[in-house]
């Protein structure tokens, strides 16, 4: 049974930076495009960024190009989301999702697994 499970989030400072983590099981991860989304409550969950099988490139929503970095690491199937000069905006639940293909990598109702969230929030 496929799996993800997102780590790393909590409460940061305006400006601050985070980290979040998700492992992957029960399906071969280096053949699966990752992403991350996020989600307020009220609002549609939205794209953040994704990641290939191959890791050699990497796509963000403009909202968060030069702030943030996905990577994965494929022998031990994990991926990251690197975030940097974090604003209140930036605060919602953040999930790790895969699907097996990239070419619609921002559309969420491609991606077939999804983690169950970790909570960002930054608040001074």
């Amino acid at each position: 049974q496929a799996q993800l499970v997102e780590s790393g989030g909590g409460l940061v400072q305006p400006g601050g930076s985070l980290r979040l983590s998700c492992a992957a099981s029960g399906f071969i991860f280096n053949r699966y495009t990752i992403a991350w989304f996020r989600q307020v409550p009220g609002k549609e969950r939205e794209f953040v960024a994704a990641i290939p099988d191959d890791a050699k490139r990497a796509y963000y929503d403009d909202s968060v190009e030069g702030r943030f970095t996905i990577s994965r690491d494929n022998p031990k199937n994990t991926a990251s989301l690197q975030m940097n000069s974090l604003t209140p905006v930036d605060t919602a639940n953040y999930y790790c999702a895969t699907q097996q293909w990239f070419e619609y990598y921002s559309n969420r109702s491609r991606y077939i697994y999804w983690g169950q969230g970790a909570q960002v929030t930054v608040s001074s």
